[in-house]
């Protein structure tokens, strides 16, 4: 019996991975990683080089990305079974072989493994590796604690509705908004009612090759990849200690 392994592999770099990641993607014979059809996938970037020179690859291609409304039935209907469907096909192979699966960031924080993780309960053995999640390299790339003292970080996505992202910037100390590409223009719009648009950090590709760090309100608001974080830090609801 094999069993299915999860390596999370961190913000980026490949320089901050976990060390137990590292060492289970270069031991890897099978190895499966998402990406977009036509695309070598951002996880897939981040081992180039490592890979064992035989190991045998599994690039799992979405049907679907931005091509239909996230909450239609027809999207939810096409990645419900894209991932039945894989998960099926890595239960199979792992009754005879260890397999990774590569994660960008954290698996279980909104990584897409999470969506096989639970379908492959009971089947097979499945274990996970920690990494660093993307918006923790980002907001070091800005050089600015994101929290400080007593401060309330609050996570949303960039796809929740205006109003909803509006009442949660309101009352958060710090904020990190991921899903923006498209997202952006809600997101800025969002904040400028929240009045905490001067506030805020666009990093696009943090710890990446081509990673910027842009004062939100000085960017284009079409101008956004999909690996993109906003950013507003908390300003500390105690004092700074200092001596």
């Amino acid at each position: 019996m094999g069993r299915i392994l999860c390596a999370g592999l961190g913000p980026g770099d490949p320089d901050l991975m976990s060390v137990r990641s590292d060492r289970a993607i270069r031991a890897a014979t099978h190895v499966a990683y998402f990406r977009k059809k036509g695309r070598p996938g951002q996880a897939r970037r981040i081992v180039e080089g490592m890979l064992l020179p035989g190991a045998i690859e599994y690039p799992m291609e979405y049907p679907v990305t931005t091509e239909l409304p996230f909450d239609s039935p027809e999207y939810i209907h096409c990645l419900a079974t894209f991932y039945d469907d894989w998960a099926d096909r890595l239960a199979t192979l792992a009754q005879t072989e260890d397999v990774l699966v590569l994660c960008e960031g954290d698996p279980f924080f909104y990584g897409s493994f999470m969506h096989l993780y639970t379908r492959l309960q009971g089947r097979t053995t499945v274990e996970v590796i920690p990494g660093i999640p993307g918006m923790v390299g980002c907001w070091s790339a800005t050089g600015v604690p994101i929290t400080w003292g007593d401060d309330v970080m609050t996570v949303l996505m960039g796809t929740l509705p205006e109003d909803e992202l509006v009442r949660h910037m309101q009352t958060a100390d710090a904020l990190v908004v991921m899903k923006t590409g498209r997202n952006l223009p809600r997101v800025r719009s969002a904040l400028a009612k929240a009045g905490r648009l001067e506030q805020a950090w666009l990093v696009e590709r943090g710890t990446m090759p081509g990673e910027r760090v842009m004062k939100l309100a000085d960017v284009d608001g079409t101008d956004c990849p999909y690996f993109a974080i906003v950013l507003v830090h908390g300003s500390g609801r105690r004092p700074e200690v200092q001596e």
